[in-house]
């Protein structure tokens, strides 16, 4: 359990998120301060699963599209409106996987979170190839695993959030997302 001004600052941040969706849903203009909020976890999360960079672009902006036409159906229910809007990221991502053939490019991710590079040449070459292996292993995961890997890790959603998100209980995403570091890291060191 939190403490209490962990959940002083949960509640206050919920109520400014509840605040903002307010606002945006009175006028649209005012969904741009949700955009702005929202748009690099929002980004984040189709990069890991698009090919290139414009094509991570061109999803985010329809996650954003379908979120701005739908803001007037949105009920918080309890949920952060994160999860909602993950939600429809998901499905966005989902369908554009459907067009393609599916494919995690690692690569791709930003510069910043990719791990430094040594100067010793022998350790970059090793961190190449253990990179390589990590994201062989990725990309043999099934559609669902990639999916909570890059809510969690590329979006940074709490548990809370991609449990709502997928739609399951948050002992089963903490489960599921452990039992597939644990696998992942058990294939990695083999």
């Amino acid at each position: 359990m939190g403490s209490v001004g962990e959940i002083t600052d949960e509640r206050q941040a919920a109520e400014h998120e509840a605040a903002l969706v307010a606002a945006a849903r009175e006028d649209p203009a005012a969904f741009g301060v949700l955009y702005q909020a929202y748009l690099p976890r929002v980004y984040r999360f189709p990069r890991a699963r698009a090919t290139t960079d414009a094509e991570a672009a061109d999803l985010t902006q329809e996650v954003f599209v379908r979120a701005l036409a739908a803001i007037l159906r949105y009920r918080e229910r309890g949920l952060p409106f994160a999860a909602w809007l993950f939600r429809i990221a998901r499905n966005v991502a989902t369908d554009a996987a459907r067009r393609r053939r599916p494919t995690v490019s690692w690569e791709h991710v930003p510069e910043p979170e990719h791990p430094a590079h040594p100067a010793d040449p022998a350790r970059a070459a090793l961190d190449r190839e253990a990179m390589e292996r990590l994201r062989a292993l990725i990309a043999a995961l099934d559609e669902e695993k990639r999916d909570l890997l890059a809510l969690r890790i590329g979006a940074g959603l709490s548990i809370r959030e991609i449990s709502a998100t997928v739609g399951k209980s948050e002992a089963a995403v903490r489960k599921q997302l452990a039992r597939t570091l644990a696998t992942l890291k058990d294939q990695h060191d083999a």
